[in-house]
């Protein structure tokens, strides 16, 4: 080989080095992600939207709360104890470089439904320990730990209920392939993506115009490298096919960060008892938003259901 030859395959090798490096501190390294804002494909009534929940939530007395990972890392979490005696719980999982109680908005309608409303803040993010983002993969592991707190905590007989949203909605599917306790009877996901790969694949085209070959392989090498998964692991299509508790799948019809297409791939991947919901005119995250009392009637009417069928007291 040429000398020349070998040069410029050196370069070609460094760039797309440098280029896998950037790719993961951009998205899996927990830094600053300003590519969140004034993106094209989030709507910018998000935040003002989930004020009137973060002013409610500021005055409820929450409770700091801690649990371990199966890899040691300190998980913590904001948990809202019910009005009256409950054994009903559910678990809120947070969306991509939030923090739990950005979810306080769905904490509400649970808390006045007479819930316990636990908010992990997810590895990596808020006060949980982690350096990396887990895209839902280490975090279903995560949501596991937070499953047996709470049954600890509120006894054997509770009821639990797995709501993500995004990436916490990914994360609720992956954790549905797992082996659940018989405690937890049903989960609600929220415009979840079908695998890292396939939304990274997505992203770094639409953002990027770039093929995801090669840059999205070898950003998974350096991504099992320095955070122990490979993308093509974290699959909540895969995990779906497992489930064994009933699914509510809910996205919006204007979703372009997280595709709509990937909703119905998951609803037909699914082999339990299943219901899709898809709101008109709902950009990311925002079907509770755009469609407030169908949401909630959806919601409540999935979670009584579910209730009834397993002969549990509502």
């Amino acid at each position: 080989m040429r000398t020349g030859t070998k040069i410029g395959l050196g370069v070609i090798g460094s760039g797309m080095l440098a280029a896998s490096y950037y790719f993961y501190e951009m998205a899996i390294a927990t830094n600053p992600k300003p590519f969140l804002t004034n993106n094209r494909d989030l709507s910018d009534e998000m935040v003002r939207l989930m004020q009137p929940g973060q002013t409610w939530i500021k005055e409820q007395p929450l409770e700091l709360v801690a649990t371990q990972a199966h890899d040691g890392l300190t998980l913590r979490a904001h948990y809202l104890p019910p009005l009256v005696p409950s054994d009903r719980v559910v678990i809120l999982v947070h969306g991509y470089g939030g923090v739990g109680t950005d979810l306080a908005g769905f904490a509400y309608l649970y808390h006045q439904a007479g819930f316990h409303v636990l908010m992990p803040d997810n590895r990596g993010h808020g006060k949980s320990d982690g350096n990396y983002i887990g895209f839902g993969w280490h975090d279903r592991q995560d949501c596991l730990r937070w499953i047996d707190y709470l049954v600890g905590r509120v006894g054997t007989t509770s009821s639990v209920f797995l709501h993500g949203v995004s990436m916490g909605g990914a994360t609720v599917l992956m954790t549905s392939g797992e082996t659940l306790p018989a405690q937890v009877k049903g989960i609600i996901s929220d415009c979840a993506y079908t695998s890292v790969n396939a939304v990274l694949a997505y992203q770094m085209k639409r953002m990027y115009r770039l093929p995801h070959f090669p840059f999205l392989a070898m950003t998974s090498v350096l991504t099992k490298l320095k955070a122990g998964y490979f993308f093509s692991e974290a699959s909540a299509l895969k995990q779906v096919k497992k489930a064994t508790v009933p699914i509510l799948f809910i996205h919006g019809d204007a979703d372009t960060f997280v595709p709509t297409s990937m909703v119905y791939e998951l609803y037909n991947a699914c082999q339990t008892e299943k219901e899709l919901v898809v709101i008109p005119n709902a950009a990311h995250a925002m079907a509770y938003f755009e469609a407030p009392d169908r949401y909630d009637e959806v919601v409540e009417a999935f979670v009584r259901r579910v209730l009834l069928a397993r002969d549990v007291q509502i």
